[in-house]
């Protein structure tokens, strides 16, 4: 192994390939599956504000989960330390399992598929290089137009080598390059203050968001949402038809939606979609995948956490349930096969189903008709923060840009608005779905259970019959 393999920071003085495999098939040898986990990360961030710099870390973390799986039971056991001496530690939790009657579990499918560069991205840029791209583009920013007030811009990247270790000889390796800009913007005209935001990345180097054209866009689109928040009027409340744009908007269906399809809500019952494949769950035309195999996206994986290689999962199809979520156990539980949604935030995390890049794929409807079909309801465009039942699936979502539609027209943008419903029920409201698919631009994050991870969501412009708009003005 040379130093300039991903893997030599894995394995250094107190660990080699060959002790962990030896280790790995004792410590689960009662198991009927279970990895060890080995996880090398660094991460840096930039943060430049009032026209300097205000933060800069860097760090790096290194250490294994080791988990045994026997039926419903889990053993799961962690270290920030790779070494033998620590493996052997780890083990003794292990040795508290009780095989199963199930049998050994087969391991994944090996693929050699790559679906994004190995290079690191914190390397291959001078420190100075990145403080002067955050010092470019606020200077650009202020220079746009006058009711420019204040401007931040968040630079950071991650670089992660992964491998998973299991009993019967499996090996997986993964190196996962993440790099992400923000850009935020506050305007202010004749004392009202109004943000734009705007952000990208995804699974690649710097360099793409060094491009003079990507951080132009960020400026261009902050301050363009900035802008239009000064002239926004207050929102209507009450029931009405909503109209969802493109790309990020699929942040509704991935929260609302999604987390209810995940393997193990619906093997414990506690889903609104719990033994209902087969059903019809959504209007027709309505078609949601996850796919994190899609190249160089911020909620891609060439292979999950587990070593299963990741996939396109249809989950429902034309409104029809066809599956779910799987990582190895809950799959295993329900009799079918793993999807490749086996996450982890770290090595300190054991693995659980979860969403990669989830999003509702294209109609047959031209969105300027779908607009001309809206009488009187609101336009939504961005959201910012939101809340979500995952079992019941109700959710509450603020719009960051939203207008006004009457008889078919776009009209003044609205502040303080909020869709209020639930993930199911809104599925079968849906009356119209776009021909523009788009996903995000690449800045998603996803919570579950205490543990967080990048993803990424899309859509067409989506026409929703009948949503409930928080707002203080009357409708």
């Amino acid at each position: 192994m040379t130093a300039l393999d991903p893997r030599s920071f894995l394995y250094r003085d107190s660990l080699d390939p060959d002790a962990a495999k030896a280790l790995t098939a004792d410590a689960l040898a009662k198991a009927d599956d279970g990895e060890l986990y080995l996880q090398y990360r660094k991460a840096e961030a930039f943060g430049f504000d009032d026209g300097r710099l205000k933060t800069a870390s860097y760090d790096t973390n290194a250490g294994f989960g080791l988990r045994a799986v026997s039926g419903e039971m889990t053993a799961f056991a962690h270290a920030n330390e790779l070494s033998e001496a620590a493996i052997k530690r780890a083990a003794e939790t292990m040795a508290l399992i009780d095989p199963s009657a199930n049998g050994k579990a087969q391991p994944p499918r090996s693929t050699n598929r790559h679906l994004y560069t190995d290079a690191d991205p914190l390397d291959l840029v001078p420190f100075a290089d990145k403080v002067n791209l955050c010092q470019t583009i606020d200077a650009a920013a202020r220079a746009r137009d006058p009711r420019v007030a204040q401007v931040s811009v968040g630079l950071s990247g991650t670089w992660s080598v992964v491998e998973i270790v299991r009993a019967d000889g499996f090996v997986a390796t993964d190196v996962r390059p993440l790099v992400r800009l923000n850009v935020s913007i506050v305007v202010e005209q004749n004392g009202r203050r109004e943000t734009g935001t705007f952000g990208m990345g995804g699974r690649y180097l710097y360099d793409q968001l060094f491009e003079p054209a990507a951080w132009n866009r960020a400026v261009d689109e902050a301050l363009r949402q900035a802008l239009v928040n000064l002239d926004s009027v207050a929102a209507p409340a009450g029931e009405m038809t909503v109209l969802l744009g493109p790309g990020w908007p699929g942040i509704v269906l991935h929260e609302a939606i999604g987390h209810g399809l995940e393997g193990d809500f619906n093997r414990k019952g506690t889903s609104a979609f719990s033994g209902r494949i087969g059903e019809q769950v959504a209007a027709r035309g309505v078609t949601v995948v996850d796919d994190g195999s899609i190249a160089d996206r911020r909620g891609s994986l060439s292979i999950d956490d587990e070593g299963t290689p990741t996939s396109e999962t249809i989950l429902i199809e034309d409104g029809f349930l066809k599956g779910y979520m799987q990582d190895r156990l809950n799959a295993r539980l329900m009799g079918v096969e793993p999807t490749g949604n086996g996450r982890r935030e770290s090595f300190a995390h054991a693995p659980m189903p979860r969403m990669t890049n989830t999003f509702m794929k294209a109609g047959k409807d031209d969105p300027a008709e779908l607009l001309s079909r809206v009488k009187r309801g609101i336009f939504a465009q961005s959201f910012g923060g939101g809340q979500v039942d995952i079992v019941s699936g109700k959710f509450v979502f603020s719009c960051t840009e939203a207008y006004l539609v009457e008889n078919g027209r776009i009209g003044a943008p609205i502040k303080g608005a909020t869709l209020i419903g639930d993930g199911p029920s809104v599925l079968t409201k849906v009356e119209g779905v776009g021909n523009d698919f788009a996903l995000d631009e690449g800045i998603g994050m996803c919570g579950k259970g205490g543990q967080s991870v990048p993803a990424g969501v899309g859509q067409p412009t989506l026409l929703i019959g009948g949503l409930t708009v928080g707002g203080t003005a009357t409708a």
